[in-house]
């Protein structure tokens, strides 16, 4: 299926990079994961526990869901109708969220109960084409679940499923574009390396995504719980196509977490407070090319930036006093093409997941404590 395969295109560098701190990084490969290009271990979510899930992809190029316990116990599922699971959300009670992929290529969504019992479900308008169909991207500790599906035009849309009932709310942002490629998403697929960012959804159900408008520039936006939804860019977000805002996470204050690209198509990190108040930055003082991912209760954030020093995409995490410590993880590559340690998301103890890339283009999973 087109959408469950990773690309390795960033195209972000940095001249400079902060000071790391003391930390502990562990990078891992889950049994079964291929050792090719774009084959292995790649981590998406953590929750407060420190229980992760992700998916690896093995040596036919075929993705497994994988949960990983903080002890490094790994339990992995396929969904039997599945060709292709993902893992990509699991909230605080162990309940996991995800997507498998059909024979036809088409999407759908996934919920893995405690006991290992799965329930499929789909969008009412979602595509029944190949590259279309239900893409869950995270679970709140409520159990609801948001994500975006594509129809049979190929335009995006969100939707929010609730736990009790099932019932899936779909919605589309106002200014949201109607042609393929446009629309409303809840993962950043402008750069397809990322499968998810996070928490996409909160404790209090607001859920925050983008939407590429007619012109195909994004612009950020936060739904409330009752479906009312506020758009917003930041100050500096180009205007033209591949510009704009893109927010991917939110934490339960309803700080929000993302990044924008300006007109000469650099990245930068933002931060928007609840009174709607924006503050930008970079992970380096004069660099460029930042993208910020996830943001936990405490207001630290985690991202990654492009080093030319390195070659290669380093990590970062920025606390609520707006100090950043950089770091990359063991096997990351630095020969260029994407290579390079990529944090996607941190939870409340401070703990960053994700994956690098190494230098024969495979993902390793990895965890870093403070």
């Amino acid at each position: 299926m087109q959408r469950f395969k990773s690309m390795i295109q960033l195209g972000l560098f940095c001249a400079a990079a902060a000071v790391a701190s003391a930390q502990t990084i562990t990078s891992f490969e889950v049994a079964g994961s291929g050792t090719g290009g774009a084959q292995g271990t790649q981590v998406f979510n953590i929750n407060s526990a420190g229980t992760m899930v992700g998916a690896y992809k093995d040596s036919s190029s075929l993705y497994h869901a994988f949960i990983r316990t903080s002890a490094g116990v790994d339990t992995v599922f396929d969904d039997p109708n599945g060709v292709g699971t993902l893992a990509t959300g699991i909230n605080t009670a162990g309940v996991v969220s995800g997507a498998y992929g059909d024979s036809g290529g088409v999407a759908h969504g996934i919920v893995r109960a405690t006991d290992g019992t799965l329930t499929e479900f789909d969008a009412a308008r979602a595509g029944t084409s190949k590259g279309e169909g239900t893409f869950p991207r995270g679970i709140n500790a409520g159990g609801r679940i948001v994500g975006n599906y594509y129809d049979s035009r190929g335009v995006s849309h969100g939707f929010v499923r609730n736990p009790s009932t099932g019932k899936i709310a779909e919605f589309s942002a106002a200014g949201a574009g109607t042609s393929k490629g446009q629309g409303t998403f809840m993962s950043f697929e402008g750069i397809p390396l990322l499968l998810n960012n996070g928490p996409l959804i909160n404790t209090a159900g607001a859920s925050v995504g983008y939407y590429v408008d007619g012109i195909g520039a994004y612009h950020g936006f936060v739904r409330a719980a009752n479906g009312t939804i506020t758009e917003f860019d930041a100050t500096g977000a180009g205007t033209a196509k591949s510009e704009g805002t893109v927010a991917s996470g939110i934490n339960a204050t309803g700080t929000i977490v993302g990044s924008y690209r300006d007109s000469g198509r650099v990245w930068h990190g933002f931060i928007r407070a609840t009174d709607g108040t924006i503050t930008e930055f970079d992970a380096t003082t004069g660099g460029t090319g930042t993208l910020a991912f996830g943001i936990n209760d405490s207001g630290a954030v985690c991202g990654v930036f492009g080093n030319t020093s390195i070659n290669a995409a380093e990590g970062f995490v920025r606390a609520a006093d707006g100090t950043f410590t950089t770091f990359v993880a063991p096997d990351a590559g630095n020969k260029g093409n994407g290579q390079g340690t990529y944090p996607l998301v941190v939870n409340d103890a401070g703990d960053v997941v994700g994956f690098v890339l190494d230098d024969t283009q495979a993902f390793h999973g990895f965890v870093r404590t403070p």
